[in-house]
Protein backbone atom coordinates (compact mmCIF):
# COMPACT_ATOMS: atom_id res chain seq x y z
CA UNK A 1 0.00 0.00 0.00
CA UNK A 2 1.37 3.38 -1.01
CA UNK A 3 0.22 6.84 -0.06
CA UNK A 4 -0.05 9.73 -2.51
CA UNK A 5 3.45 10.88 -1.61
CA UNK A 6 4.92 7.43 -2.31
CA UNK A 7 5.05 6.33 1.32
CA UNK A 8 4.40 2.63 1.89
CA UNK A 9 2.31 1.93 5.01
CA UNK A 10 2.01 -1.70 6.10
CA UNK A 11 1.62 -3.68 9.25
CA UNK A 12 5.41 -3.75 9.38
CA UNK A 13 5.43 0.07 9.66
CA UNK A 14 3.20 -0.11 12.72
CA UNK A 15 5.19 -2.99 14.14
CA UNK A 16 8.31 -0.85 13.85
CA UNK A 17 6.66 1.84 16.01
CA UNK A 18 5.46 -0.77 18.50
CA UNK A 19 8.86 -2.45 18.85
CA UNK A 20 11.28 0.44 18.37
CA UNK A 21 9.36 3.52 19.45
CA UNK A 22 9.11 7.05 18.10
CA UNK A 23 12.81 7.96 17.99
CA UNK A 24 14.94 7.13 15.00
CA UNK A 25 18.69 7.12 14.65
CA UNK A 26 20.53 10.40 14.92
CA UNK A 27 18.04 11.91 17.38
CA UNK A 28 15.19 12.20 14.89
CA UNK A 29 11.54 11.24 14.83
CA UNK A 30 11.23 7.72 13.44
CA UNK A 31 10.45 7.71 9.69
CA UNK A 32 7.68 5.20 10.43
CA UNK A 33 5.94 7.72 12.68
CA UNK A 34 6.12 10.44 10.03
CA UNK A 35 4.98 8.06 7.28
CA UNK A 36 1.89 6.96 9.23
CA UNK A 37 0.90 10.54 10.02
CA UNK A 38 1.33 11.68 6.41
CA UNK A 39 -0.79 8.78 5.19
CA UNK A 40 -3.48 9.59 7.76
CA UNK A 41 -3.45 13.23 6.66
CA UNK A 42 -3.86 12.13 3.05
CA UNK A 43 -6.77 9.86 3.98
CA UNK A 44 -8.50 12.68 5.89
CA UNK A 45 -8.31 14.79 2.75
CA UNK A 46 -9.79 12.01 0.62
CA UNK A 47 -6.47 11.03 -0.93
CA UNK A 48 -4.85 7.58 -0.83
CA UNK A 49 -7.26 6.09 1.69
CA UNK A 50 -6.18 2.63 0.57
CA UNK A 51 -2.63 3.35 1.58
CA UNK A 52 -3.31 2.46 5.20
CA UNK A 53 -3.84 -0.81 7.04
CA UNK A 54 -7.56 -1.40 7.48
CA UNK A 55 -7.81 -0.35 11.10
CA UNK A 56 -6.15 3.01 10.50
CA UNK A 57 -8.11 3.51 7.31
CA UNK A 58 -11.36 2.88 9.20
CA UNK A 59 -10.27 5.31 11.93
CA UNK A 60 -9.60 8.06 9.40
CA UNK A 61 -12.86 7.36 7.53
CA UNK A 62 -14.90 7.39 10.74
CA UNK A 63 -13.54 10.74 11.86
CA UNK A 64 -13.82 12.21 8.37
CA UNK A 65 -17.49 11.27 8.18
CA UNK A 66 -18.47 12.84 11.49
CA UNK A 67 -16.15 15.81 11.65
CA UNK A 68 -14.78 18.73 9.70
CA UNK A 69 -11.02 18.64 9.20
CA UNK A 70 -9.13 21.89 8.82
CA UNK A 71 -5.54 23.10 8.65
CA UNK A 72 -5.85 26.65 10.00
CA UNK A 73 -3.20 29.26 10.49
CA UNK A 74 -3.73 30.97 13.84
CA UNK A 75 -2.39 34.53 14.04
CA UNK A 76 -0.67 35.44 17.31
CA UNK A 77 -0.95 38.89 18.85
CA UNK A 78 2.32 40.00 17.23
CA UNK A 79 1.34 38.70 13.78
CA UNK A 80 3.25 35.40 13.92
CA UNK A 81 1.30 32.67 12.16
CA UNK A 82 0.98 29.34 13.98
CA UNK A 83 0.43 26.21 11.92
CA UNK A 84 -2.49 24.17 13.26
CA UNK A 85 -4.69 21.14 12.65
CA UNK A 86 -8.31 20.94 13.82
CA UNK A 87 -11.07 18.37 14.09
CA UNK A 88 -14.57 19.76 14.68
CA UNK A 89 -17.26 17.19 15.48
CA UNK A 90 -20.32 18.09 13.44
CA UNK A 91 -23.19 16.86 15.61
CA UNK A 92 -25.23 19.31 17.67
CA UNK A 93 -24.08 17.98 21.06
CA UNK A 94 -21.65 20.02 23.15
CA UNK A 95 -18.08 18.71 23.11
CA UNK A 96 -14.95 19.74 24.99
CA UNK A 97 -11.79 20.53 23.05
CA UNK A 98 -8.37 19.06 23.67
CA UNK A 99 -5.66 21.52 22.62
CA UNK A 100 -2.32 19.88 21.79
CA UNK A 101 0.79 22.07 21.55
CA UNK A 102 3.31 20.17 19.44
CA UNK A 103 6.53 18.73 20.75
CA UNK A 104 9.98 20.05 19.92
CA UNK A 105 10.70 18.52 16.50
CA UNK A 106 11.12 19.56 12.87
CA UNK A 107 7.67 18.13 12.10
CA UNK A 108 5.58 20.30 14.44
CA UNK A 109 2.09 18.95 15.07
CA UNK A 110 2.30 16.23 12.37
CA UNK A 111 3.73 13.12 14.14
CA UNK A 112 0.79 12.49 16.49
CA UNK A 113 -2.09 12.63 14.03
CA UNK A 114 -3.17 9.19 15.23
CA UNK A 115 -3.70 10.60 18.72
CA UNK A 116 -5.85 13.46 17.41
CA UNK A 117 -8.13 10.98 15.63
CA UNK A 118 -8.30 8.84 18.75
CA UNK A 119 -9.37 11.86 20.79
CA UNK A 120 -12.05 12.73 18.23
CA UNK A 121 -13.43 9.20 18.42
CA UNK A 122 -13.71 9.64 22.18
CA UNK A 123 -15.89 12.73 21.77
CA UNK A 124 -13.51 15.70 21.62
CA UNK A 125 -12.95 18.53 19.27
CA UNK A 126 -9.18 18.65 18.70
CA UNK A 127 -6.93 21.61 18.01
CA UNK A 128 -3.23 20.85 17.60
CA UNK A 129 -0.73 23.59 16.86
CA UNK A 130 2.99 24.08 16.45
CA UNK A 131 4.53 26.56 18.92
CA UNK A 132 6.24 29.52 17.33
CA UNK A 133 9.56 28.87 15.62
CA UNK A 134 9.32 25.10 15.77
CA UNK A 135 9.68 23.03 12.62
CA UNK A 136 11.45 22.73 9.31
CA UNK A 137 10.54 25.81 7.21
CA UNK A 138 9.93 23.54 4.20
CA UNK A 139 7.03 21.77 5.98
CA UNK A 140 3.48 23.14 6.27
CA UNK A 141 3.31 22.04 9.93
CA UNK A 142 5.96 24.65 10.83
CA UNK A 143 5.10 27.91 12.58
CA UNK A 144 6.57 31.32 11.92
CA UNK A 145 8.70 33.29 14.37
CA UNK A 146 11.54 32.29 16.63
CA UNK A 147 11.45 29.68 19.38
CA UNK A 148 10.50 31.19 22.75
CA UNK A 149 11.36 28.00 24.70
CA UNK A 150 8.04 27.98 26.60
CA UNK A 151 8.41 31.64 27.54
CA UNK A 152 5.85 34.45 27.86
CA UNK A 153 5.21 34.64 24.10
CA UNK A 154 4.30 30.93 24.13
CA UNK A 155 1.94 31.50 27.06
CA UNK A 156 0.24 34.32 25.16
CA UNK A 157 0.07 32.18 22.02
CA UNK A 158 -1.66 29.47 24.03
CA UNK A 159 -4.35 31.91 25.08
CA UNK A 160 -4.73 33.03 21.45
CA UNK A 161 -5.23 29.39 20.46
CA UNK A 162 -7.91 29.11 23.16
CA UNK A 163 -9.60 32.19 21.69
CA UNK A 164 -9.58 30.51 18.28
CA UNK A 165 -10.99 27.29 19.74
CA UNK A 166 -13.83 29.14 21.44
CA UNK A 167 -14.74 31.01 18.26
CA UNK A 168 -14.58 28.15 15.77
CA UNK A 169 -15.24 25.05 17.89
CA UNK A 170 -17.49 26.42 20.66
CA UNK A 171 -16.24 23.84 23.19
CA UNK A 172 -18.03 22.95 26.40
CA UNK A 173 -14.70 22.73 28.26
CA UNK A 174 -11.01 23.14 27.44
CA UNK A 175 -8.20 20.73 28.18
CA UNK A 176 -4.56 20.61 27.19
CA UNK A 177 -2.51 17.53 26.33
CA UNK A 178 1.17 17.78 25.53
CA UNK A 179 4.15 15.53 24.99
CA UNK A 180 7.63 16.88 25.81
CA UNK A 181 7.82 20.57 24.82
CA UNK A 182 4.05 20.63 24.42
CA UNK A 183 3.61 19.31 27.95
CA UNK A 184 5.52 22.18 29.54
CA UNK A 185 3.64 24.71 27.42
CA UNK A 186 0.36 23.04 28.42
CA UNK A 187 1.06 23.53 32.13
CA UNK A 188 2.31 27.08 31.63
CA UNK A 189 -0.66 28.17 29.50
CA UNK A 190 -3.06 26.71 32.06
CA UNK A 191 -1.39 28.73 34.79
CA UNK A 192 -1.18 31.97 32.79
CA UNK A 193 -4.34 32.16 30.69
CA UNK A 194 -5.89 35.47 31.84
CA UNK A 195 -9.39 34.01 31.93
CA UNK A 196 -8.40 30.73 33.62
CA UNK A 197 -10.18 28.72 30.92
CA UNK A 198 -8.21 25.45 31.14
CA UNK A 199 -10.08 22.67 32.97
CA UNK A 200 -7.52 19.83 32.87
CA UNK A 201 -3.95 19.13 31.79
CA UNK A 202 -2.10 16.01 30.67
CA UNK A 203 1.68 16.55 30.71
CA UNK A 204 3.67 13.65 29.19
CA UNK A 205 7.47 13.41 29.42
CA UNK A 206 7.37 16.83 30.96
CA UNK A 207 9.45 19.12 33.11
CA UNK A 208 8.66 20.76 36.43
CA UNK A 209 11.71 23.01 36.70
CA UNK A 210 13.50 23.84 33.46
CA UNK A 211 16.41 25.48 35.29
CA UNK A 212 17.32 22.37 37.28
CA UNK A 213 16.60 20.16 34.27
CA UNK A 214 19.44 21.93 32.48
CA UNK A 215 21.75 22.86 35.35
CA UNK A 216 21.87 21.17 38.73
CA UNK A 217 24.51 20.39 41.34
CA UNK A 218 26.76 22.89 39.58
CA UNK A 219 26.75 20.76 36.41
CA UNK A 220 25.41 21.68 32.99
CA UNK A 221 23.40 19.08 31.08
CA UNK A 222 25.19 19.79 27.82
CA UNK A 223 24.08 16.85 25.69
CA UNK A 224 20.39 17.50 26.38
CA UNK A 225 20.61 21.17 25.43
CA UNK A 226 22.66 20.47 22.32
CA UNK A 227 20.14 17.83 21.24
CA UNK A 228 17.29 20.32 21.63
CA UNK A 229 19.15 22.98 19.65
CA UNK A 230 19.77 20.47 16.86
CA UNK A 231 16.17 19.26 16.82
CA UNK A 232 14.26 22.48 16.02
CA UNK A 233 14.40 22.21 12.24
CA UNK A 234 17.06 24.83 11.59
CA UNK A 235 20.30 26.39 12.85
CA UNK A 236 20.49 28.22 16.16
CA UNK A 237 21.04 31.58 14.42
CA UNK A 238 17.74 31.24 12.52
CA UNK A 239 15.54 29.51 15.10
CA UNK A 240 16.15 31.72 18.17
CA UNK A 241 16.06 35.46 18.75
CA UNK A 242 19.20 37.31 19.86
CA UNK A 243 18.31 37.15 23.56
CA UNK A 244 17.73 33.39 23.54
CA UNK A 245 20.80 32.82 21.41
CA UNK A 246 22.82 34.59 24.10
CA UNK A 247 21.27 32.46 26.85
CA UNK A 248 22.06 29.25 24.97
CA UNK A 249 25.57 30.40 24.09
CA UNK A 250 26.23 31.33 27.72
CA UNK A 251 24.95 27.95 28.85
CA UNK A 252 27.10 26.01 26.40
CA UNK A 253 30.19 28.02 27.37
CA UNK A 254 29.47 28.01 31.12
CA UNK A 255 29.14 31.81 31.35
CA UNK A 256 26.55 34.00 33.13
CA UNK A 257 24.82 30.96 34.59
CA UNK A 258 22.78 33.06 37.02
CA UNK A 259 21.03 34.56 33.97
CA UNK A 260 20.51 31.07 32.55
CA UNK A 261 18.94 29.92 35.82
CA UNK A 262 16.61 32.92 35.93
CA UNK A 263 15.60 32.28 32.32
CA UNK A 264 14.87 28.63 33.06
CA UNK A 265 13.02 29.40 36.28
CA UNK A 266 10.64 31.72 34.44
CA UNK A 267 9.80 28.79 32.13
CA UNK A 268 9.14 26.31 34.95
CA UNK A 269 5.64 25.10 35.85
CA UNK A 270 6.91 24.74 39.42
CA UNK A 271 7.31 28.52 39.59
CA UNK A 272 3.54 28.90 39.15
CA UNK A 273 2.34 25.95 41.19
CA UNK A 274 0.45 28.27 43.56
CA UNK A 275 -1.59 29.59 40.62
CA UNK A 276 -2.25 26.07 39.38
CA UNK A 277 -3.43 25.14 42.87
CA UNK A 278 -5.60 28.24 43.19
CA UNK A 279 -7.21 27.49 39.85
CA UNK A 280 -7.72 23.84 40.82
CA UNK A 281 -6.47 22.47 37.49
CA UNK A 282 -6.42 18.64 37.56
CA UNK A 283 -2.95 17.67 36.37
CA UNK A 284 -1.73 14.33 35.02
CA UNK A 285 2.05 13.92 34.85
CA UNK A 286 4.11 11.20 33.18
CA UNK A 287 7.89 10.76 33.26
CA UNK A 288 10.59 8.08 33.07
CA UNK A 289 13.26 6.92 35.52
CA UNK A 290 16.14 7.33 33.06
CA UNK A 291 14.87 10.53 31.47
CA UNK A 292 17.76 12.25 29.68
CA UNK A 293 16.15 15.63 28.88
CA UNK A 294 14.05 16.38 31.97
CA UNK A 295 15.37 14.19 34.84
CA UNK A 296 12.78 12.67 37.14
CA UNK A 297 13.78 14.43 40.36
CA UNK A 298 12.71 17.92 39.33
CA UNK A 299 9.39 16.62 37.94
CA UNK A 300 8.63 14.84 41.21
CA UNK A 301 9.59 17.91 43.25
CA UNK A 302 7.09 20.03 41.31
CA UNK A 303 4.41 17.32 41.46
CA UNK A 304 4.60 17.05 45.24
CA UNK A 305 3.78 20.76 45.56
CA UNK A 306 0.50 20.39 43.68
CA UNK A 307 -2.63 20.25 45.82
CA UNK A 308 -5.05 19.79 42.91
CA UNK A 309 -6.39 16.43 41.74
CA UNK A 310 -3.21 14.90 40.37
CA UNK A 311 -1.59 11.76 39.06
CA UNK A 312 2.06 10.82 38.56
CA UNK A 313 2.99 7.83 36.40
CA UNK A 314 6.67 6.87 36.42
CA UNK A 315 7.81 4.43 33.74
CA UNK A 316 10.84 2.48 32.64
CA UNK A 317 12.84 4.14 29.88
CA UNK A 318 13.58 7.61 28.57
CA UNK A 319 11.87 10.64 27.13
CA UNK A 320 8.71 9.87 25.15
CA UNK A 321 9.22 6.11 25.09
CA UNK A 322 6.15 5.02 27.11
CA UNK A 323 3.60 7.33 25.48
CA UNK A 324 5.11 7.46 22.00
CA UNK A 325 3.56 4.39 20.33
CA UNK A 326 0.11 5.26 21.65
CA UNK A 327 0.44 8.78 20.27
CA UNK A 328 1.86 7.79 16.91
CA UNK A 329 -0.05 4.64 15.92
CA UNK A 330 -0.71 1.48 17.89
CA UNK A 331 -3.70 -0.48 16.52
CA UNK A 332 -5.39 -2.96 18.80
CA UNK A 333 -4.40 -5.99 16.74
CA UNK A 334 -0.71 -5.80 17.60
CA UNK A 335 0.28 -8.09 20.51
CA UNK A 336 2.53 -5.82 22.56
CA UNK A 337 1.39 -5.98 26.19
CA UNK A 338 1.53 -2.84 28.26
CA UNK A 339 2.16 -0.36 25.44
CA UNK A 340 -1.39 0.97 25.46
CA UNK A 341 -1.56 1.69 29.18
CA UNK A 342 0.29 5.05 29.29
CA UNK A 343 -2.05 6.74 26.80
CA UNK A 344 -5.15 4.88 27.95
CA UNK A 345 -4.72 6.35 31.42
CA UNK A 346 -4.04 9.81 29.97
CA UNK A 347 -7.26 9.63 27.98
CA UNK A 348 -9.18 8.35 31.01
CA UNK A 349 -7.98 11.43 32.91
CA UNK A 350 -9.35 13.75 30.24
CA UNK A 351 -12.58 11.74 29.93
CA UNK A 352 -13.29 12.16 33.62
CA UNK A 353 -12.39 15.82 33.93
CA UNK A 354 -13.67 17.09 30.57
CA UNK A 355 -16.39 14.67 29.43
CA UNK A 356 -17.62 13.87 32.94
CA UNK A 357 -17.21 10.12 32.39
CA UNK A 358 -17.84 8.06 35.53
CA UNK A 359 -14.65 6.00 35.36
CA UNK A 360 -11.97 4.81 37.79
CA UNK A 361 -10.02 8.08 37.88
CA UNK A 362 -11.38 9.22 41.29
CA UNK A 363 -10.13 5.97 42.85
CA UNK A 364 -6.60 6.25 41.46
CA UNK A 365 -3.74 6.77 43.83
CA UNK A 366 -1.68 9.91 43.26
CA UNK A 367 1.41 7.91 42.28
CA UNK A 368 1.95 4.72 40.28
CA UNK A 369 5.55 3.59 39.73
CA UNK A 370 6.67 0.97 37.24
CA UNK A 371 9.56 -1.05 38.68
CA UNK A 372 12.74 -1.54 36.63
CA UNK A 373 13.21 -4.14 34.96
CA UNK A 374 10.53 -6.48 36.21
CA UNK A 375 9.06 -7.37 32.84
CA UNK A 376 9.44 -10.79 31.29
CA UNK A 377 10.90 -10.98 27.79
CA UNK A 378 11.49 -13.49 25.04
CA UNK A 379 14.14 -13.54 22.29
CA UNK A 380 13.39 -12.28 18.80
CA UNK A 381 15.51 -12.42 15.62
CA UNK A 382 18.35 -9.92 15.58
CA UNK A 383 19.56 -10.57 19.11
CA UNK A 384 17.02 -8.38 20.90
CA UNK A 385 14.14 -9.29 23.18
CA UNK A 386 10.41 -8.60 23.21
CA UNK A 387 8.31 -8.03 26.32
CA UNK A 388 5.86 -10.86 26.96
CA UNK A 389 4.69 -9.79 30.44
CA UNK A 390 4.81 -6.07 31.38
CA UNK A 391 6.82 -4.80 34.31
CA UNK A 392 4.78 -4.52 37.47
CA UNK A 393 3.57 -1.22 38.89
CA UNK A 394 3.20 -0.03 42.45
CA UNK A 395 0.39 2.39 43.28
CA UNK A 396 1.08 4.66 46.26
CA UNK A 397 -1.17 7.24 47.96
CA UNK A 398 1.51 9.93 47.59
CA UNK A 399 5.18 10.29 46.73
CA UNK A 400 6.06 10.39 50.43
CA UNK A 401 4.73 6.83 50.68
CA UNK A 402 7.15 5.47 48.06
CA UNK A 403 10.08 5.29 50.50
CA UNK A 404 9.30 3.50 53.75
CA UNK A 405 12.81 2.93 55.11
CA UNK A 406 16.50 3.19 54.34
CA UNK A 407 19.84 1.59 54.93
CA UNK A 408 23.36 2.95 54.90
CA UNK A 409 26.25 1.38 53.05
CA UNK A 410 29.71 2.60 54.00
CA UNK A 411 32.56 2.85 51.53
CA UNK A 412 35.73 1.02 52.47
CA UNK A 413 39.34 0.92 51.38
CA UNK A 414 40.31 -1.49 48.63
CA UNK A 415 40.27 -5.24 49.05
CA UNK A 416 43.99 -5.67 48.48
CA UNK A 417 44.60 -4.30 44.98
CA UNK A 418 40.95 -4.54 43.90
CA UNK A 419 37.81 -2.51 44.37
CA UNK A 420 36.45 -1.20 47.62
CA UNK A 421 33.57 -2.72 49.52
CA UNK A 422 30.17 -1.36 50.46
CA UNK A 423 29.91 -2.46 54.08
CA UNK A 424 27.32 -2.24 56.83
CA UNK A 425 29.77 -0.70 59.29
CA UNK A 426 31.93 2.39 58.71
CA UNK A 427 35.63 2.30 57.99
CA UNK A 428 37.74 5.44 58.23
CA UNK A 429 41.23 6.68 57.59
CA UNK A 430 41.56 5.48 54.01
CA UNK A 431 42.04 7.31 50.72
CA UNK A 432 41.52 6.26 47.10
CA UNK A 433 42.23 8.31 43.99
CA UNK A 434 41.73 8.28 40.24
CA UNK A 435 42.75 10.36 37.24
CA UNK A 436 40.05 12.80 36.12
CA UNK A 437 39.05 14.03 32.71
CA UNK A 438 38.49 10.97 30.52
CA UNK A 439 35.24 9.31 29.49
CA UNK A 440 34.91 5.76 30.78
CA UNK A 441 32.80 2.68 30.11
CA UNK A 442 30.75 3.59 33.18
CA UNK A 443 28.22 5.94 31.57
CA UNK A 444 24.56 6.74 32.05
CA UNK A 445 23.60 5.80 28.49
CA UNK A 446 25.06 5.29 25.05
CA UNK A 447 22.73 7.66 23.18
CA UNK A 448 20.19 10.19 24.49
CA UNK A 449 16.60 8.94 23.99
CA UNK A 450 17.58 5.72 22.24
CA UNK A 451 19.25 3.79 25.07
CA UNK A 452 16.30 4.42 27.38
CA UNK A 453 13.82 3.76 24.61
CA UNK A 454 15.29 0.26 24.32
CA UNK A 455 14.80 -0.17 28.09
CA UNK A 456 11.10 0.47 27.61
CA UNK A 457 10.95 -2.18 24.90
CA UNK A 458 12.69 -4.84 26.98
CA UNK A 459 16.34 -4.36 26.07
CA UNK A 460 18.14 -2.44 28.83
CA UNK A 461 21.81 -1.69 28.31
CA UNK A 462 24.17 -4.28 29.77
CA UNK A 463 27.50 -3.20 31.24
CA UNK A 464 30.68 -5.18 31.88
CA UNK A 465 32.11 -3.80 35.15
CA UNK A 466 35.31 -5.79 34.57
CA UNK A 467 36.04 -3.36 31.74
CA UNK A 468 35.55 -0.22 33.83
CA UNK A 469 38.83 1.70 33.71
CA UNK A 470 40.04 1.52 37.32
CA UNK A 471 42.66 4.24 36.86
CA UNK A 472 39.91 6.69 35.85
CA UNK A 473 37.15 5.72 38.27
CA UNK A 474 36.52 4.04 41.61
CA UNK A 475 34.25 1.08 42.36
CA UNK A 476 32.73 -0.14 45.63
CA UNK A 477 30.35 -3.08 45.83
CA UNK A 478 28.52 -5.29 48.30
CA UNK A 479 28.75 -9.03 48.38
CA UNK A 480 25.81 -11.04 47.01
CA UNK A 481 22.63 -9.90 48.76
CA UNK A 482 19.48 -11.81 49.64
CA UNK A 483 16.02 -10.80 50.79
CA UNK A 484 12.45 -12.00 50.54
CA UNK A 485 10.51 -13.28 47.57
CA UNK A 486 13.56 -13.38 45.35
CA UNK A 487 14.25 -9.66 45.83
CA UNK A 488 17.33 -8.68 47.81
CA UNK A 489 16.53 -4.94 47.99
CA UNK A 490 13.48 -2.97 46.91
CA UNK A 491 15.10 0.36 46.07
CA UNK A 492 12.39 3.03 46.14
CA UNK A 493 13.06 6.75 46.06
CA UNK A 494 16.16 8.90 46.16
CA UNK A 495 19.62 7.66 47.16
CA UNK A 496 22.18 10.06 48.64
CA UNK A 497 25.96 9.91 48.26
CA UNK A 498 28.18 11.47 50.95
CA UNK A 499 31.90 11.82 50.16
CA UNK A 500 35.00 13.73 51.21
CA UNK A 501 36.83 14.84 48.07
CA UNK A 502 40.16 16.40 47.25
CA UNK A 503 41.50 17.40 43.83
CA UNK A 504 44.78 18.65 42.47
CA UNK A 505 42.68 21.02 40.33
CA UNK A 506 40.70 24.01 41.59
CA UNK A 507 37.42 22.32 40.61
CA UNK A 508 36.21 18.81 40.05
CA UNK A 509 33.20 17.06 38.57
CA UNK A 510 32.06 13.76 40.01
CA UNK A 511 29.45 11.43 38.53
CA UNK A 512 28.03 8.76 40.83
CA UNK A 513 26.29 5.66 39.47
CA UNK A 514 24.50 2.81 41.21
CA UNK A 515 24.69 -0.51 39.38
CA UNK A 516 23.08 -3.91 39.83
CA UNK A 517 25.74 -6.57 39.23
CA UNK A 518 24.44 -10.04 38.37
CA UNK A 519 26.15 -13.32 39.35
CA UNK A 520 27.53 -13.62 35.80
CA UNK A 521 29.33 -10.29 36.21
CA UNK A 522 27.13 -8.23 33.92
CA UNK A 523 25.47 -5.08 35.23
CA UNK A 524 22.53 -2.78 34.68
CA UNK A 525 22.29 0.83 35.75
CA UNK A 526 19.88 1.77 38.52
CA UNK A 527 20.44 5.52 38.78
CA UNK A 528 23.09 8.22 38.62
CA UNK A 529 23.71 11.96 39.06
CA UNK A 530 26.64 14.38 38.63
CA UNK A 531 28.02 16.92 41.08
CA UNK A 532 30.55 19.68 40.43
CA UNK A 533 32.56 21.17 43.29
CA UNK A 534 34.02 24.44 42.02
CA UNK A 535 34.84 26.28 45.26
CA UNK A 536 37.53 24.25 47.06
CA UNK A 537 41.16 25.25 46.69
CA UNK A 538 43.44 22.57 45.21
CA UNK A 539 44.58 19.82 47.57
CA UNK A 540 42.06 20.67 50.30
CA UNK A 541 39.41 18.22 51.51
CA UNK A 542 35.78 19.14 50.87
CA UNK A 543 32.82 17.14 52.15
CA UNK A 544 29.87 16.98 49.75
CA UNK A 545 26.50 15.24 49.61
CA UNK A 546 24.16 14.97 46.67
CA UNK A 547 21.05 13.08 45.71
CA UNK A 548 20.91 10.68 42.78
CA UNK A 549 17.89 10.52 40.52
CA UNK A 550 14.86 8.73 42.05
CA UNK A 551 14.41 5.08 41.18
CA UNK A 552 12.14 2.09 41.64
CA UNK A 553 14.32 -0.97 41.25
CA UNK A 554 14.18 -4.55 42.48
CA UNK A 555 17.69 -5.89 43.11
CA UNK A 556 17.34 -9.67 42.72
CA UNK A 557 18.70 -12.21 45.19
CA UNK A 558 22.40 -13.02 44.81
CA UNK A 559 23.04 -9.77 42.96
CA UNK A 560 25.47 -7.13 44.21
CA UNK A 561 24.96 -3.39 44.58
CA UNK A 562 27.82 -1.27 43.26
CA UNK A 563 28.71 2.42 43.50
CA UNK A 564 30.93 3.80 40.74
CA UNK A 565 32.39 7.31 40.82
CA UNK A 566 34.13 8.88 37.85
CA UNK A 567 34.70 12.42 36.57
CA UNK A 568 33.00 12.56 33.24
CA UNK A 569 29.88 11.49 31.36
CA UNK A 570 28.87 12.42 27.82
CA UNK A 571 25.64 13.92 29.16
CA UNK A 572 27.32 16.59 31.29
CA UNK A 573 29.88 19.35 31.47
CA UNK A 574 33.27 18.55 32.97
CA UNK A 575 34.81 21.14 35.27
CA UNK A 576 38.39 20.45 36.25
CA UNK A 577 41.64 19.59 34.53
CA UNK A 578 42.35 16.64 32.30
CA UNK A 579 44.90 14.47 34.06
CA UNK A 580 44.27 15.94 37.50
CA UNK A 581 43.93 13.61 40.48
CA UNK A 582 40.71 13.25 42.46
CA UNK A 583 40.97 11.67 45.90
CA UNK A 584 38.05 10.30 47.91
CA UNK A 585 38.49 9.64 51.62
CA UNK A 586 36.52 8.68 54.70
CA UNK A 587 37.54 10.74 57.76
CA UNK A 588 36.40 9.87 61.26
CA UNK A 589 32.89 11.14 62.10
CA UNK A 590 32.32 11.96 58.42
CA UNK A 591 32.40 8.53 56.84
CA UNK A 592 31.96 8.04 53.09
CA UNK A 593 28.57 6.40 52.54
CA UNK A 594 25.52 5.78 50.37
CA UNK A 595 22.08 6.13 51.91
CA UNK A 596 19.81 3.74 50.06
CA UNK A 597 16.02 4.30 50.02
CA UNK A 598 13.86 1.22 50.50
CA UNK A 599 10.18 0.61 50.08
Amino acid sequence: MTAADGTSITGATLTDIATNGIWGSGLTVSPSVVDVSRALAAALQGRAGGALPSELSELADDVRQKASINFPSIVASDGVRLSAFSIKLNDSSPHPVVIVPAGWSPYGWLPFLYAYLTLAQRGYHVLAYTPRGIGDPALPSTSEGTVDVAGPRDWADGSTVIDYAQEYLDPSRIGFLGESYGSGISQLVAAHDPEARVSAVVALSTWGNLATSLYSNGTRHLAAVQALIDFTGGPLEEKFDAETQQILTDFLSGQNLDDVVAWGTERSPESYVDTTNDRGIPTFVSNTWHESLFPAGQVIDAFTRLTVPKRLNMWIGDHGAPEGPGLAGLPTGLPFPGLRVPMREAYDWLDHHLLGVDNDVPTWTEVNNQVMFTYQTGPVPGGTRLITVPAHREPRPAWDDVTTGSETWYLSATRGTGDGALAETPTTGWERDFTAGELTAATAMDVILQTGQQEWFGNPKTYDPAKFERSQLLVWSTGPLTGQGGVARRIRGTATVHLTVRSTADATTLVAYLFDIAPDGTARIITHEPYTASDPAPDLDSTISWQLQPAAYDLPDDHRLALVVNSRDELYSFTGEDGSTTTISSPSRNEARVELPLG
